[in-house]
């Protein structure tokens, strides 16, 4: 047993660390609110004693978005390549929901770490695996992370996360709009937006779906 009054042993500072702590802080205040001297604080050191592990604030979102790239599942070498863009991006979007200050970051480092290069690497091997040429993969990586991003984007914008949430915005905009204004709007609310069991995150299976089925391999 220890002395009594003894202070625990602070875990040493490792890149991981910081990386991990900076993370934490930019998920409860945004990427905003990740400087240097508020990292060191949540660790309890000093802030310089970070620069012995990133460089800069640059290396440090560097690290961030590797560390969230890091977190989506790699496809899977044994699934079709439809089957692994859809998993890989159910994945994804499930990361950037974690971590909503991440979205806007993802494909904006100039030195990429290693999770983010392993991240394209596998995603491009399960589309040349599938058939596709370099071109067409390419394509279709693109045209896939544009609608990750932007719908992803779209729905941590929305002024409601869960039905009960749409009920109110909906019952708003109910409230104020002279009758017969807006029919098919109001159309939409109560045919489809407001019934029971509405999941405004199904619109996302919907759309990958519509771009996977109008992709198709070029290679024998």
């Amino acid at each position: 047993m220890g002395q009594r009054g003894t202070k625990p042993r602070r875990a040493p500072l490792s890149r991981d660390r910081v990386v991990g702590a900076a993370m934490a802080l930019a998920d409860e205040k945004g990427e905003a609110g990740v400087t240097m001297r508020a990292v060191a604080a949540r660790l309890g050191v000093e802030a310089m004693s970070l620069y012995n592990h990133v460089a800069g604030r640059d290396d440090l979102l560097d690290g961030m978005v590797d560390a969230v790239f890091g977190e989506i599942e790699l496809p899977d070498p044994a699934a079709g390549w439809k089957e692994s863009m859809r998993d890989r991006a159910a994945s994804s979007r499930a990361a950037l929901r974690r971590h909503r200050w991440a979205v806007g970051l993802m494909d904006s480092r100039k030195q990429p770490g290693p999770a983010t290069l392993r991240h394209h690497d596998a995603v491009l091997g399960a589309l040349r695996g599938g058939g596709f040429s370099v071109v067409m993969a390419a394509h279709a990586f693109s045209v896939i992370d544009s609608y990750l991003y932007g719908f992803v984007l779209q729905e941590l914008s929305l002024p409601f996360s869960d039905s009960s949430e749409l009920d109110e915005v909906a019952a708003g905009i109910v409230e104020v709009a002279p009758v017969g204004d807006y029919p098919h709007l109001m159309e939409l609310m109560t045919e489809h937006a407001l019934k029971p069991g509405y999941d405004y995150g199904d619109e996302f299976d919907f759309g990958l779906a519509l771009i996977l089925d109008a992709l198709e391999p070029d290679e024998a």
